[in-house]
C-alpha cells in the first residue's frame, strides 16, 4: 500500500470515528425525547419504530449541530458528563411538546366532567380516559402530522443545542423557570378549550336549581340529566372545529419561539 493510499485511508477511519462519536452523542438528545414525543413515542408505536424513527432523526441533526458537538469528541479525556446532560435535555424538549397534547386530556377531562359525560366509553388504558379526551387527543395528532410535525420537530431538536448546549447542565433557576411557565400554560390553554363548556353546564345547573326551588315536587333530575348530555353533544360539534384550530395556532407560536416561557 503506498504511502498516500495509507494516509487517506487513517484520515477517512478518524472522520468515521469522528461522525460516529458525534452521531453517539445526537442519538443520547433524540432517544431521550423520542421516549416522550407524541406522535412518534406513543405506547402504541412498536419499540423497534421508535427505535429507527430516533436513528433517522440523529441522521437528519447530526449535519446541522456537527460543530457544536465537536469538543466534546475532541477532549482529550472522555466523560460521563455528556450521558446525562444529552438525555436531560432531550427529556426536556420531548416534554416540552408532550404538553400541548396533555393540555388536549385535560380540556376533554373538564368538558366530559362538565356535561356527566366522564364516566361513558372511557377506554381501556391503564388510566382510562373519557372519549372528548381521545377525540381531541386524536385530532391533535392528525393536526400536527399534517402541518408537518416531523420537520419541526427536527428544527426544534437542532435549535435545542442552542438553548441547551451539549455537555452542560441546565441551572436549577433556569430549569425551574422553564417547567413552571410551560405547565401553567398547559393548564391555562385546558382550561380556554374546556370552558364553553364549563359556562354553559354552570347556566344550566343554575337554571335547573331555580327550577327546583320554583317546582319543589317535580324531579329534575330526571329530566336534566338527559338534556345536559344532549346540549353537551350538540356544543361538542360547534366548540371541537373552532378549539383545535385555536390548539394548532398555539401549538406553532410553540415552534417559532420554543422554551420562550409564556406566550
Amino acid at each position: 500500500m503506498s504511502p498516500d493510499l495509507a494516509a487517506k485511508a487513517m484520515l477517512l477511519f478518524d472522520l468515521s470515528q469522528q461522525a460516529l462519536a458525534i452521531g453517539f452523542y445526537v442519538f443520547l438528545r433524540i432517544g431521550a425525547a423520542m421516549a416522550v414525543l407524541p406522535v412518534f413515542g406513543e405506547q402504541i408505536v412498536p419499540v423497534r419504530v421508535r427505535l429507527g424513527l430516533a436513528v433517522a432523526f440523529t441522521l437528519v441533526v447530526s449535519p446541522a449541530v456537527a460543530a457544536q458537538i465537536a469538543p466534546l469528541v475532541a477532549a482529550e479525556k472522555p466523560s460521563l458528563m455528556p450521558l446525562f446532560t444529552e438525555t436531560l435535555a432531550g427529556l426536556m424538549v420531548g416534554l416540552s411538546v408532550r404538553l400541548f397534547f396533555l393540555a388536549l386530556q385535560m380540556a376533554g377531562t373538564i368538558a366530559a366532567q362538565s356535561i356527566s359525560l366522564a364516566q361513558f366509553f372511557g377506554g381501556a388504558g391503564v388510566e382510562p380516559q373519557p372519549a372528548i379526551s381521545q377525540l381531541l387527543l386524536a385530532g391533535g395528532m392528525c393536526l400536527a402530522v399534517l402541518y408537518g410535525l416531523h420537520v419541526q420537530l427536527a428544527q426544534l431538536l437542532v435549535l435545542s443545542y442552542d438553548l441547551l448546549p451539549p455537555g452542560v447542565f441546565p441551572t436549577g433557576a433556569d430549569s425551574s423557570r422553564w417547567g413552571l411557565a410551560s405547565i401553567s400554560h398547559a393548564v391555562a390553554l385546558a382550561f380556554s378549550l374546556a370552558a364553553p363548556f364549563v359556562i354553559a353546564s354552570l347556566i344550566y345547573n343554575v337554571a335547573l336549581g331555580v327550577i327546583n326551588r320554583a317546582m319543589p315536587h317535580l324531579m329534575v333530575s330526571f329530566v336534566g340529566a338527559p338534556a345536559l348530555a344532549l346540549g353537551g353533544l350538540l356544543l361538542l360539534f360547534l366548540v371541537v372545529p373552532l378549539a383545535m384550530g385555536v390548539w394548532i395556532v398555539d401549538f406553532g407560536l410553540f415552534f417559532a419561539t420554543p422554551f420562550a416561557g409564556e406566550r
